[in-house]
């Protein structure tokens, strides 16, 4: 059972970042997305959540919110996005830098 808390705070990451990254320090589908991010010049809201005792509690609620288990798990403007993979398609589709207002 994940604690209010926990939904909360994964709650008001999606709504007051324009970009929100569950991440892994560890993962290189995540790196590659934070790089993506990068080489676009937009600073998302990042929790690695190895790197935080509730981690694998907020990792928990983003499976029951989106139905993805894996990282990265992204958010633009409050939409789940999906993983690298789906953030590489946007990008290539040119979809990406119509989401992020580019």
């Amino acid at each position: 059972m994940v604690s209010k808390e926990i939904i909360n705070t994964v709650q008001q990451a999606i709504k007051s970042h324009e970009v929100f990254v569950a991440s892994k320090s560890y993962c290189p589908y995540c790196q590659a997305s934070l790089k993506t991010f990068d080489q676009l010049g937009v600073k998302p809201y990042v929790l690695q959540l190895n790197q935080m005792d509730e981690g694998s509690e907020i990792q928990s609620y983003l499976r029951e919110l989106t139905g993805q288990s894996t990282v990265p798990n992204i958010f633009i403007g409050g939409k789940h996005i999906g993983g690298n993979s789906d953030l590489q398609e946007l990008k290539l589709s040119g979809e990406l830098k119509k989401l992020l207002k580019l």
